[in-house]
């Protein structure tokens, strides 16, 4: 083999590392904008929830006055979202708000001034409403940085992946609401004909 012929083949070898590096550096920058934009999409669901949550407290309160510690637990797992640092904290501190939102909803099931109060209904209506929000967003979030997370993790694109400071990001795994498909129903409703 000639020098010219080895130069050659170097050359080529060399540009189709240089296209392959380039082709998975465009990979991984696809992929972390999709699951960036999938986090934006279930942060704007959650924050649609976290609006929601003062006046459902008000009304609650209005309602069943004995509940205050229950009411006191809504609002702080309210704060502990606000004031989270990081996504796995937000992740965190969302699921811990969920399980609150649920022991408030099977707290008012023993007042009946508060299942019959038309503000309380309308909430928890918009709440189990943005509930299915959250959960398709969650799947969506879910499924870009699990596929993100994989491509980051496989070989060659661990090797620029590292180097570039790509890191794996968080899954959202929410606890199930009791039934967030059905909303719920009003006395009337809920009344045999």
């Amino acid at each position: 083999m000639s020098e010219a012929t080895a130069s050659a083949i170097t050359a080529v070898v060399a540009v189709a590392i240089f296209l392959r590096g380039i082709s998975i550096y465009n990979r991984l920058a696809y992929l972390s904008k999709m699951k960036d934009e999938a986090w934006i999409g279930l942060d704007v669901q959650l924050k649609r929830r976290l609006s929601l949550i003062p006046n459902l407290v008000e009304t609650v309160k209005g309602c069943a006055k004995h509940e205050r510690e229950t009411l006191e637990r809504v609002t702080a797992a309210r704060g502990t979202v606000s004031d989270a640092a990081t996504q796995k904290a937000r992740i965190e501190a969302e699921n811990a708000l969920s399980g609150t939102l649920e022991k408030l909803f099977a707290v008012s099931e023993a007042y009946p001034d508060l299942k019959a109060n038309a503000n309380f209904l309308e909430l928890q209506r918009k709440l189990y409403s943005i509930e299915n929000e959250i959960h398709m967003a969650q799947h969506y979030y879910n499924s870009s940085a699990r596929e993100y997370n994989i491509w980051i993790q496989s070989f060659p694109a661990v090797l620029i992946s590292r180097n570039l400071g790509y890191r794996e990001a968080a899954i959202f795994e929410a606890g199930e609401t009791q039934n967030p498909e059905a909303p719920p129903q009003t006395q009337q409703e809920s009344q045999p004909s």
